[in-house]
């Protein structure tokens, strides 16, 4: 399958990205077939320098059947090209040690009902002893 992807080029601490058309089996940085544009996120929201895409390019992979990455579709929705849709996840909403409350609830109520259940369903066979394990010497 073709995607659309950013691939990050730059040094350390300073990243760029190349906007590129690649198989979905080939590494983020690595080969690529090609190369539609770069994004620069160190330069100003207002700079026209941040990001530079061809979107006759962009069309053309896409009516080929190229999937563009989540970033790559809101680079395409704000030019207008491609309609984002709209996500909710209300779980980030939630404090982090309210989901952990209710993590460890949930899964104090699933162990509960299963840990229950085992000894009605099978009696346990008594161990046996270490001495009648262990040779005599």
């Amino acid at each position: 399958m073709l995607v659309i992807r950013m691939a990050r080029a730059g040094t350390k601490k300073r990243p760029f990205y190349h906007i590129v058309v690649a198989d979905s089996r080939a590494p983020r940085d690595g080969r690529f077939i090609e190369r539609l544009g770069y994004f620069n996120p160190l330069l100003p929201k207002d700079k026209t320098e941040r990001l530079k895409f061809d979107l006759e390019k962009t069309k053309a992979w896409m009516a080929k059947g190229a999937q563009p990455s989540d970033r790559i579709m809101r680079f395409l929705d704000a030019a207008g090209i491609m309609k984002r849709p709209k996500r909710n996840n209300p779980e980030t909403a939630i404090p982090r040690k309210a989901r952990k409350a209710k993590d460890e609830a949930a899964k104090a109520a699933a162990g509960g009902a299963a840990a229950g259940a085992a000894p009605a369903a099978a009696p346990a066979a008594p161990a046996p002893a270490a001495a009648d394990a262990a040779p005599a010497s």
